[in-house]
């Protein structure tokens, strides 16, 4: 049975992995700070949030689905000079205009805690909730609740993490556990300033908090022209099954997803593009058929591969080869439903490009009808060598209908994965 929790009030938590759930009624930006005795991170890799989805050793990690947010944390594999991780959030908005937040702790599919934020009075836009803490070689959790007025940037330097004034190069994304064979471009390395062994100390953190949102009255950027652009990859992310406990306190839009004969069921949704070459050649990616494409030969696009159970949380990945990019003439980016019942309102579907030196883009699926399987997300397209990123976010009956729709000219015929 669950345990309420009131403001500055604590309990035991399990020596285990846990997942640490914010529901908000609007979105907001979550982050959580692995700080050691000092109070302080130890270095970026320290800060988990939506630029930097993993901590550095992978045992704190995040996925965001619009109004929720989720932290994994891995209890037991937390460095032993960790002795807290903070757990916060930021927005544009007063917390009395985002309304109330609930904090929920589960291990597995069981509700462990329940910590209910009332919004009434409350001015600040960003706030640490809570945090795990260790006591005598144990793992405790509190509900604190402590306001910043600021936003995201004051929060962040609270806990001695450096913000870049001006923008910097992004992080490659952490690896998908289902990394093609092909992809063929090493990613970068780790950073490795916390374990240098010279004399030199290591540079201060600096986070880049900037990102791009594409929406319906701001639809396009164009990121200029390069030689390279290294390594671009594209994240689909959703809501994979609603509420981890079926029985834990619901805000309404995470309940009842997808629902088949046998009950609730995680939904599949599949990644896939569309890729016309400068030559004239065109290429169709996506699970379905198997075709997972290539990087280091045409069509330069790869997927790397399909998560057909529905349960990793960082979704399903597609690279692109930007030292390829002048053979590129245009990549369709879409995605289907492949079980369940088409609901694109409730998988709070979120797509995020990464491109090297670029703060990352996001464009969120909002507008799906009822009925409708198959979205164009976005398409990149080369205009003498700029990439030019245009959110699509229009829904079809399937891959035909899509197909006629730009104009691309495929022949079609039924496929299975």
């Amino acid at each position: 049975m669950s345990q309420t929790l009131v403001a500055g009030a604590n309990a035991a938590l399990p020596n285990d992995t846990i997942s640490v759930r914010i529901v908000s009624q609007l979105p907001i930006d979550c982050a959580a700070y692995r700080l050691s005795h000092s109070g302080k991170v130890r270095g970026d890799g320290d800060m988990i949030f939506y630029n930097q989805t993993r901590s550095d050793d992978g045992a704190v990690s995040f996925r965001g689905h619009d109004a929720d947010g989720f932290f994994d944390i891995n209890l037991t594999n937390q460095p032993a000079d960790i002795e807290k991780i903070a757990i916060a959030f930021s927005s544009d908005q007063p917390l009395s205009q985002l309304g109330d937040i609930d904090i929920q702790v589960f291990q597995g599919q069981t509700l462990l805690l329940n910590c209910p934020l009332s919004a009434a009075n409350r001015s600040e836009k960003a706030m640490i909730l809570a945090e795990c803490y260790k006591r005598q070689g144990a793992w405790k959790f509190r509900f604190i609740a402590q306001g910043f007025d600021g936003g995201l940037k004051p929060l962040s330097e609270h806990f001695g993490v450096e913000i870049a004034d001006n923008p910097s190069p992004v992080p490659t994304p952490p690896p998908s556990p289902f990394q093609n064979q092909s992809s063929g471009i090493n990613p970068k390395p780790a950073n490795s300033n916390l374990n240098a062994q010279n004399s030199t100390p290591p540079p201060a953190p600096t986070v880049n908090l900037s990102k791009i949102t594409l929406t319906k009255n701001q639809s396009t950027i164009n990121l200029q022209k390069r030689d390279n652009f290294g390594k671009i990859s594209i994240n689909l992310n959703w809501n994979q099954g609603g509420n981890p406990n079926p029985q834990a306190p619901k805000k309404g839009r995470l309940s009842d997803l997808f629902k088949q004969n046998s009950g609730a069921a995680r939904v599949d949704l599949d990644l896939g593009a569309m890729i016309s070459l400068k030559n004239g050649d065109k290429t169709l990616i996506q699970a379905l058929g198997g075709n997972f494409g290539d990087l280091q030969r045409a069509p330069f696009v790869c997927l790397r591969g399909d998560d057909r159970t529905g349960q990793v949380s960082g979704g399903e990945w597609l690279d692109i080869n930007g030292a390829q990019w002048s053979q590129i003439d245009e990549v369709l980016v879409f995605a289907f439903i492949y079980e369940g019942v088409p609901n694109w309102s409730q998988t709070d579907g979120v797509v995020t490009i990464y491109v090297p030196g670029q703060p990352p883009i996001e464009t969120r699926l909002t507008e799906g009808a009822g009925n409708l399987p198959m979205c164009a997300i976005a398409r990149l397209v080369n205009q003498n060598g700029s990439i030019n990123v245009e959110r699509l976010d229009q829904y079809f009956q399937g891959h035909q209908y899509m197909d006629k729709a730009f104009n691309w000219g495929f022949n079609w015929k039924r496929g299975r994965k």
